[in-house]
């Protein structure tokens, strides 16, 4: 019943959100979008913060409650559809070389990138936590789930999104050069570009740029990365749920530890889609359900995100993206070809 009331009253901002999704749809159908693969979530973020910061007094009062129930009930709903992107079978597929090169990604990805973000450049925890989750796992969708876990505000989280959209953009060029320069054996590309790019649609992108073996393998490898997102959310709600004394250690007395349901349901979801239960038919429209919930979240974020902010914090975000960019490329060059090497 509570449920009932509070969508109602989230009509209005609701209706928004919905037809600025629909928009970023449109607008990402556009040939040029397709081409250099910007979605409608990298679209309509831009869209809500152009709206948030240029035409604020255009938004009224009533549709406050709208875009909190986007940015917060439609982005779990979302991630949780975001499962049928994936089956285990696919998994298996990759092998184990796959998972592993994965696992080793994104500890040493997400331990080092918070560590440098907070210790070195001096940023707040929840940027450094996002940006260095969204280059972890799966750019944006992996931002987005990790917001409630970490509890950022929406224009730390637009700030994390924007570098990550930037780098994995710019990945897509980056690896088949790559490839072609340095004529790379494409299992190992393969591999190396599933375990390291951002988004799925990057990663599609760079895939199909070198070779269709490459293309296929490298898919494979990145959706078992995605795949990691819901025991990696799990085990970064215990580690925050921990109070923390004044000397560093971990108490004996823990905080209240939240589990991400909506992670666990992702991970079900995907559990269904790989025992075939839903017909084949039927499943372009529950991942494009997924992108669609996404993308109105990315745009309540937005409409959220106040442009001073986001200048108030500088140029670390960047300098943070950039050193996870180059980590990504050497590092994920090196810890792929290491795991190949003791598999082979």
């Amino acid at each position: 019943m509570k449920f009932i009331t509070t969508l109602k009253q989230s009509t209005t901002g609701l209706l928004i959100m919905l037809v600025m999704s629909i928009a970023s749809f449109q607008i990402a159908d556009l040939q040029f979008m397709k081409q250099y693969q910007i979605s409608s979530l990298t679209i309509c973020i831009l869209l809500g913060m152009i709206i948030g910061n240029v035409f604020p007094k255009y938004l009224p009062k009533s549709s406050e409650p709208g875009i909190k129930f986007s940015q917060q009930k439609l982005l779990r709903l979302g991630i949780i559809f975001y499962g049928f992107f994936i089956t285990f079978q696919q998994i298996i597929a990759v092998g184990l070389p796959g998972l592993v090169t994965d696992v080793i990604i994104i500890a040493t990805t997400f331990i080092g990138g918070t560590f440098i973000g907070m210790k070195v450049l001096g940023l707040d925890r929840e940027i450094a936590m996002l940006t260095a989750t969204g280059s972890s796992i799966c750019g944006a969708a992996a931002i987005l789930a990790a917001e409630p876990v970490v509890k950022a505000k929406p224009h730390q989280t637009a700030l994390a999104v924007s570098t990550v959209v930037i780098f994995g953009t710019t990945a897509m060029f980056v690896y088949p050069l790559i490839f072609h320069v340095f004529h790379i054996d494409p299992k190992v590309m393969g591999i190396y570009t599933g375990a390291t790019i951002h988004e799925v649609a990057q990663v599609v992108a760079a895939g199909n740029a070198m070779n269709h073996d490459i293309a296929v393998t490298s898919v494979i490898v990145k959706l078992t990365r995605v795949m990691m997102l819901a025991p990696f959310l799990v085990a970064l709600s215990i580690y925050l749920g921990k109070k923390v004394s004044t000397t560093g250690q971990a108490s004996e007395e823990k905080a209240k530890i939240t589990i991400p349901w909506f992670a666990v349901m992702f991970v079900g979801v995907a559990g269904i889609n790989s025992m075939n239960i839903i017909p084949a038919e039927y499943i372009p429209y529950l991942t494009k359900a997924s992108v669609f919930l996404l993308t109105m979240a990315m745009g309540a974020l937005g409409v959220d995100t106040n442009i001073s902010k986001i200048r108030g914090v500088g140029i670390k975000p960047i300098i943070l993206a950039v050193i996870l960019f180059a980590w990504l490329i050497v590092g994920g060059y090196g810890i792929t070809t290491g795991v190949l090497s003791l598999f082979s």
